[in-house]
């Protein structure tokens, strides 16, 4: 096989590649923990954010830092991702809710369609 011509062979891969490069589209060095904080948000809709940083083996601050890059406003007044958003739980002050937005949710979307779609 000659390397150059890119022979597929491997296509049950594709669909990852494919959410892999419509994460890149929106930054192209997205880190993997800011990808793993995406899906986890995106699985367990309306999530604590103590419970994400728990289950992801994260710091609050690794939690804080990885929310703050999916919500509309990163860090630093720079702009986010705009995927999630982070809300103060009314039941208890302290905590943080976490959910998709709607070009999150639209973004879930593209992801089932290059994964399970057509």
């Amino acid at each position: 096989m000659d390397p150059l011509r890119r022979q597929l062979t491997d296509p049950s891969l594709k669909g990852l590649a494919e959410v892999v490069d419509l994460l890149r589209l929106m930054d192209r060095e997205v880190p993997a923990q800011v990808v793993a904080t995406f899906l986890y948000v995106a699985m367990h809709e309306g999530c604590h954010k103590s419970a994400l940083e728990e289950d992801l083996n994260m710091t609050n601050a690794s939690g804080s830092r990885n929310t703050d890059w999916l919500t509309a406003q990163h860090r630093l007044n720079k702009p986010g991702l705009d995927l999630i958003i982070k809300e103060v739980d009314p039941t208890n002050r302290r905590r943080t809710t976490l959910r998709l937005s709607n070009k999150g949710k639209a973004l879930i979307n593209r992801f089932k369609d290059a994964l399970y779609g057509d």
